[in-house]
């Protein structure tokens, strides 16, 4: 186990072998919720962002959410285009409050190096276990791992969207997870793309294409390899992603993952839902969009946002069931759960978008049910 990985129930020693080493499995099935971004900022009661949901969220074995913000008071005004989000620390009970076991950190505005150490002991100091930010890389890489009925349940959180300046954990510095990504501008000399002719003519728009980094994928690999061994179900996380599309890299990664040792892998990043995919009989939520955000960028609100609560319900470590539900915020500040029937539009939109990942959205009651086709 790496330095710095936060454990809720075992030792560090590992005391207790994961279940497979034992010779058996628990007979019952681990249910894991896994929510969108979650940010706190401008909530003055704790009790109201999760007062709708909390019975369903504290229903699960564990919660697991993308915390995308700094439980931080610092010194003197934040300016609101400041890169970081600052929630009161005060906020992060409602985290408690709605049953969250761990959360991850690893995003583009977990920033600064005194808002970063602050929110990391808040979390501490309220038993919440944390992965993807540290006081150094090698405790930002670390997992976070939770205790689920004689289960270990690892999560892992990586960002490939985060600020140039200072905002990856180094060495001794403080800072994000990261998993770099690149993009490269290709010169269409075929028609490839329906409407749009090949470079024959000037101004015919690029082709672009993405890509992980191969060293940080290589770590990645390793890291979840590594949690492989000393977990019974691991779950992967990632920040990542632009607008409604996924590309090229976050497949790459999500699949390399799995091909690593990850039961589960959870995006989120863009405040979209974004499509889901049965791959290698593992499901990939590739985002969750929003779960509680009420501010943004520059002080501005966010609208009407539609947002994703994932579950999956394991059976040792196979997936048995992955399933999602659709969520809103109202007038409140409140995340409430909706009706798959007045949601149709996202949902077509996600079931066109997911076929092209050999993957059905079939519907059960309020559910939406995920199927290799």
């Amino acid at each position: 186990m790496r330095r710095g990985a936060a454990i809720i129930g075992y030792s560090v020693a590992r005391v207790n072998p994961p279940a497979q080493e034992r010779g058996r499995w628990p007979s019952m099935v681990c249910t894991i919720l896994l929510t969108g971004d979650v940010n706190l900022m401008n909530v003055t009661d704790a009790a109201v962002p999760f007062a709708q949901v909390a019975p369903t969220l504290r229903g699960a074995d564990v919660l697991f959410g993308n915390l995308e913000c700094c439980l931080y008071d610092g010194a003197g005004e934040h300016s609101a285009t400041d890169e970081g989000f600052w929630a009161a620390p005060a906020a992060g009970k409602a985290l408690v409050r709605a049953g969250f076991r761990a959360v991850g950190n690893a995003n583009n505005v977990n920033y600064g190096t005194d808002a970063i150490r602050s929110s990391l002991d808040e979390l501490d100091r309220l038993g919440i276990a944390h992965t993807g930010a540290g006081r150094d890389a090698a405790a930002a890489r670390a997992a976070a791992i939770v205790d689920a009925g004689g289960r270990r349940v690892g999560f892992l959180q990586r960002t490939s969207v985060y600020w140039p300046t200072n905002h990856e954990a180094g060495e001794r510095t403080p800072g994000v997870a990261a998993l770099r990504g690149h993009t490269a501008y290709q010169l269409p000399l075929h028609k490839t793309r329906p409407g749009i002719p090949p470079a024959n003519r000037p101004g015919v728009p690029p082709v672009i294409v993405t890509w992980a980094d191969r060293d940080y994928l290589e770590r990645y690999r390793a890291d979840i390899g590594e949690l492989r061994a000393s977990a019974d179900i691991v779950v992967a996380s990632h920040h990542w992603g632009l607008g409604e599309e996924v590309l090229e890299y976050m497949t790459e990664i999500a699949h390399a993952a799995i091909d690593a040792g990850a039961d589960v892998v959870a995006g989120h990043g863009p405040h979209y839902c974004l499509p889901v995919e049965i791959y290698r009989g593992k499901p990939i939520f590739y985002g969750l969009g929003s779960f509680s955000f009420h501010t943004g960028h520059g002080g501005r609100k966010h609208g009407d946002w539609v947002g994703m609560l994932a579950k999956v319900e394991l059976e040792g470590r196979e997936p048995k069931r992955a399933s999602f539900r659709f969520v809103r915020h109202n007038d409140a500040n409140e995340t409430v759960l909706c009706a798959i029937a007045n949601e149709a539009e996202t949902l077509e939109r996600l079931g066109k978008l997911s076929a092209r990942f050999s993957t059905r959205i079939e519907v059960e009651g309020d559910e939406a049910v995920l199927h290799r086709v």
